[in-house]
């Protein structure tokens, strides 16, 4: 089976051509994506037909279970798409198909290859209910957004969360505190596993360096503390604009590098940065 291993911002995949076979592939992302027995990855993406796209994407995570919602996976499915002559680029412009819904992609060429892409994440939701959130009748009703600054306690450490899904489910703390000194490793997965989150969650932290930057570290969920992610890095941007923190326009620094960031309030978010191919393969290898 061929692959390509591609990463954004250094959020690194396994990209396969799935659009003529078929394989278990949850059990096949928990091979592929080990770091020590497979090729290493934060995500397995899957090229697949649509009947209402250009093109359909799939990804699973590291542990095998499915997200809605992967920006920096659409920008380096583009690159491939586009580099691969899956797609025509005469106009720079691609539709994609995703469990969040249809996605549309920009190329910007440097020769024959795609040194950027612009991708339209789709308008944030920030209803309890569609997030999903178990807030519990206490909370009042659970249509009332945005929620900004929830207060949770985990592991007697107090934060204030903001949640926005962007087709998954994001929870933002902003702090004054260093981000590269926060315990990511430890409280990541108790947010991320925390009832509140009946289909888990997404954890950015995240420090404002003003108007128009911030630095931030993600937990993602099925796959743990990332070097960047694409859907986290807009729900930083929403949920520092409904603070009043920002404009419309924001970089986000990840440890992986910087994503570019646009939301006017009120439609789609719109998310640019660089993708890349790292190398091809063959994998060979029978899992269980």
């Amino acid at each position: 089976m061929n692959f390509v291993k591609m990463q954004a911002a250094g959020n690194d995949f396994v990209l396969i051509d799935a659009r003529y076979g078929e394989q278990d592939w949850p059990e096949l992302a928990k091979a592929m994506c080990h770091r020590r027995l497979g090729v290493g990855a934060d995500g397995l993406l899957l090229v697949l037909p649509s009947e209402v796209a250009d093109l359909k994407m799939q990804m699973f995570n590291p542990d095998g279970s499915e997200a809605e919602a992967c920006g920096n996976g659409l920008r380096c499915l583009a690159k491939y798409a586009v580099e691969e002559g899956l797609v025509a680029a005469e106009d720079g412009g691609l539709s994609i198909e995703t469990m969040a819904g249809l996605r549309r992609a920009r190329v910007f060429m440097t020769g024959d290859e795609v040194a950027r892409v612009e991708v339209s994440m789709g308008a944030p939701e920030l209803s309890p209910g569609d997030i999903p959130l178990a807030l519990g009748e206490g909370h009042g009703k659970l249509d009332i957004k945005p929620v900004l600054d929830y207060p949770l306690t985990v592991s007697g450490l107090g934060l204030r969360l903001s949640f926005v899904s962007m087709g998954n489910p994001h929870a933002v703390h902003f702090m004054e505190e260093p981000v590269e000194s926060f315990p990511l490793a430890e409280i990541g997965p108790l947010v991320e596993n925390h009832p509140l989150f009946p289909q888990r969650t997404n954890f950015e932290i995240v420090n404002l360096l003003g108007r128009r930057q911030a630095r931030a570290r993600v937990w993602e969920r099925g796959a743990g503390e990332t070097l960047a992610c694409g859907s986290g890095a807009c729900a930083i941007a929403v949920a520092a604009r409904l603070h009043g923190y920002t404009d419309d326009q924001l970089e986000v620094s990840l440890p992986g590098g910087t994503l570019t960031l646009s939301w006017d309030g009120e439609g789609e978010v719109v998310l640019s940065g660089p993708a890349e191919t790292v190398f091809r393969g063959q994998w060979s290898k029978r899992w269980p």
